[in-house]
């Protein structure tokens, strides 16, 4: 079970959600003096307000937590953020489903300790035992492996890294790994992540992992893996790039979400793909103005090297393509220019699914995961016309997100495609310090098991 939850505790305090609206309408204590307690504290259900109250022996025997408006799913985290080890079961729910409390205790327990000499024990909740507690731990897992891989430095998350990763999940379910690692990626047809990555140290690489019966519906996930983005010749600014060993997040969540779809034994086909590359910069680093081939037979005029994550993309869904699955999903760090149109925490959504949309929106709202449809909007492609090749990688400052998603567009030849244009980090908040975070990890999977579960 994931370590911060727990089924059978032998002694649990007990915890009291409410929200401003729920506190100030209650009627009866939900423990003795709770409200003289809560009004000598000023507790009043605020957003991260917390009430401790020990027992005779002075340990913790209840909690007052405020959830605001209730409208955070993952609220919560900002309890077990602050909570002391020890176990934990919820007595009042304050009108939170009980998965998004699960899913935001274990966000809120979460440590990032592999380079620290001493550990800590996380608070632990009680959850239910049998197959719903085996799918809260498995989501909790995946959420929190997905953020180790993201804040893992890139001295240590190289490509060959990314590698590893895919190779211990391949090991772990039975899949099967295919990597095309350097110079084999040329003949073997991936130019692009060829060209971004031929400037590090440690050798790009194309990496396929196949797993499930040939005869379910084939499902292809498709991740960003850049472990390190300098911007190439156009370098970043030092701020910029501060916090670049994150470009490898869409992969982190193509990951996490293969390894959601094989821990439930989900009936599907399922097939991985990760461009995983450095853009680094040396005498053989890609340049504005070269002219590059790709997989899918378009050339592509390099308007700047700090919009790569396209190109290695480009070629992983034409890729992704041949194998025609009835459903593609990319993840990818893809621009800057998402985060100023919708902030940290919204999803962009970018398809040409209807249906598709409609699913994804719905397990959004579900699982509280916050998804944001974006239009795919095919004159800006008139943006990435190139006078001397057949697309230029960079449609200017104008509608960012936008440009980049139609950029992808024009190597996708699928049933059904959905690009999402991530963040995968976090300011602190929860009381923790930034990191990697999951972005729409838990809609996607959600729309996964409502479409493909029993």
């Amino acid at each position: 079970m994931h370590k911060s939850f727990i089924a059978k505790p032998k002694h649990a305090a007990r915890v009291h959600l409410f929200t401003s609206a729920g506190f100030k309408a209650l009627q009866d204590d939900p423990f003795p003096s709770a409200r003289a307690i809560a009004s000598a504290q000023d507790f009043t259900g605020g957003a991260g307000q917390v009430v401790l109250v020990p027992g005779d022996d002075g340990s913790i025997q209840s909690v007052l937590f405020g959830l605001g408006g209730g409208k955070d799913a993952l609220a919560v985290a900002a309890l077990s953020a602050r909570m002391p080890e020890g176990d934990y079961e919820i007595a009042d729910d304050g009108g939170q489903p009980f998965e998004h409390i699960a899913a935001a205790w274990a966000d809120g327990a979460y440590r990032f300790e592999r380079y620290r000499t001493t550990r800590t024990k996380p608070p632990r909740l009680k959850v239910p035992g049998g197959k719903e507690g085996e799918r809260l731990s498995r989501q909790a897992d995946a959420a929190a492996h997905l953020r180790d891989m993201v804040n893992t430095p890139a001295a240590d998350m190289t490509p060959e890294g990314l590698q590893t990763e895919m190779a211990a999940l391949a090991n772990r379910f039975g899949a099967e790994l295919r990597a095309t690692v350097g110079e084999a990626l040329l003949p073997a047809g991936y130019p692009m992540v060829h060209a971004v990555g031929r400037a590090a140290a440690v050798a790009p690489r194309f990496l396929e992992l196949e797993w499930g019966k040939s005869s379910h519906p084939k499902i292809a996930l498709v991740g960003k893996g850049i472990t390190f983005d300098s911007g190439g010749l156009n370098i970043k600014a030092g701020d910029g790039m501060r916090i670049m060993k994150k470009d490898m997040g869409g992969a982190a969540h193509a990951i996490a979400l293969a390894e959601l779809i094989m821990g439930a034994d989900l009936p599907v086909h399922l097939m991985l793909y990760v461009s995983a590359a450095e853009n680094a910069i040396s005498g053989s680093s890609f340049r504005p103005g070269d002219i590059l081939s790709s997989r899918k037979g378009l050339t592509v005029e390099i308007d700047n090297t700090d919009a790569e994550g396209r190109l290695v993309l480009g070629d992983a869904l034409a890729r992704a393509c041949e194998g025609n699955p009835d459903l593609i999903l990319d993840f990818a760090t893809l621009t800057g220019a998402a985060r100023v149109a919708l902030g940290a925490d919204l999803a962009p959504l970018y398809t040409d699914d209807d249906q598709l949309a409609a699913d994804i929106l719905a397990a959004s709202a579900r699982t509280g995961d916050p998804v944001w449809r974006m239009p795919l909007w095919d004159p800006y492609l008139a943006d990435l016309k190139s006078p001397v090749a057949d697309l230029v990688n960079s449609g200017g400052s104008f509608g960012g997100s936008i440009t980049a998603a139609v950029f992808l567009k024009q190597f996708v030849d699928a049933k059904s495609w959905a690009h999402f244009d991530i963040w995968a980090w976090r300011k602190a908040k929860y009381g923790r310090p930034e990191g990697g975070a999951p972005c729409s990890l838990r809609a996607v999977w959600s729309m996964l098991e409502t479409r493909y579960g029993a």
